[in-house]
């Protein structure tokens, strides 16, 4: 969005450089911040009349559509609405401009579960009749996993997996395995933990990503038994990557978790 400046590398947004081209840049994206920008003491109709001033693309009767699609007043102050009411008024700001561009930083963040759907719903809605790119940032794991086409887990600013949507919820699993090896640096898929299922057994749970069909000739390879895969939901296979990247929680074998 151009608000910070890169320490090193460059930044391209809609094939630009930014900061350096982010007027030409932003006119072409639809922002949604975490924290409300909107002038309190505007009605609904006049937010949308100071919003189409900066964009040559906007569409006011689209908009005005809008505003009746998600229930809202267009004589209603900003500052009489409910958080709910800011959440879709936020949103009918970024899309009623036609960006190419969606960016929310998120956008459903303390909205009830309705006003989620309706959020949610006008973004996929406009993302069918346009083929723009939404670039969602959110804490709600499982609000992802019916929306997006492809997911990146970050922690502390570093990028720890990347990957299609459909790999992150298929290829991260949790196995047992009895006569677990030491080594797995062969393996066909990266273990993520490791954890004793009984100290006096020798059966491990593994929580492993990347996993394949081919993985089960693996373990009859080295001698191992596999007993169980059980898929993880997109919210467990989260947290084990994020546990994975962080320090304190490395090194069995080449997993990474604690005992």
């Amino acid at each position: 969005m151009g608000l910070l400046r890169p320490l090193a590398g460059r930044i391209e947004v809609l094939g630009q450089p930014m900061p350096s081209a982010a007027d030409r840049v932003l006119a072409r994206v639809g922002y949604v911040p975490e924290r409300p920008h909107l002038y309190p003491r505007l009605t609904v109709a006049e937010t949308l009349r100071y919003h189409a001033a900066f964009y040559p693309t906007w569409d006011n009767e689209w908009a005005f559509e809008l505003v009746e699609r998600l229930r809202l007043d267009p004589r209603r102050p900003v500052r009489r609405m409910s958080k709910g009411e800011k959440g879709k008024l936020l949103i009918l700001l970024a899309i009623a401009q036609r960006p190419e561009l969606l960016v929310l930083d998120e956008p459903t963040d303390g909205l009830d579960p309705v006003v989620r759907r309706d959020v949610l719903t006008a973004v996929l809605d406009y993302v069918s009749h346009t083929n723009a790119t939404v670039f969602i940032s959110s804490h709600l794991v499982h609000e992802l996993e019916r929306i997006c086409d492809w997911v990146g887990v970050v922690d502390d600013g570093g990028l720890v997996a990347e990957l299609p949507m459909e790999q992150f919820k298929n290829g991260i699993k949790r196995i047992r395995v009895v006569n677990p090896p030491v080594d797995t640096s062969d393996a066909p898929f990266r273990v993520l933990s490791r954890r004793f299922v009984d100290r006096h057994e020798p059966t491990e749970t593994w929580v492993v990503r990347g996993w394949q069909g081919r993985a089960c000739s693996y373990f009859e390879r080295i001698g191992a038994t596999l007993q169980d895969v059980v898929d993880l939901d997109l919210e467990e296979g989260f947290v084990e990557l994020l546990r994975t990247a962080r320090p304190g929680d490395n090194g069995y074998g080449n997993g990474a978790g604690s005992l």
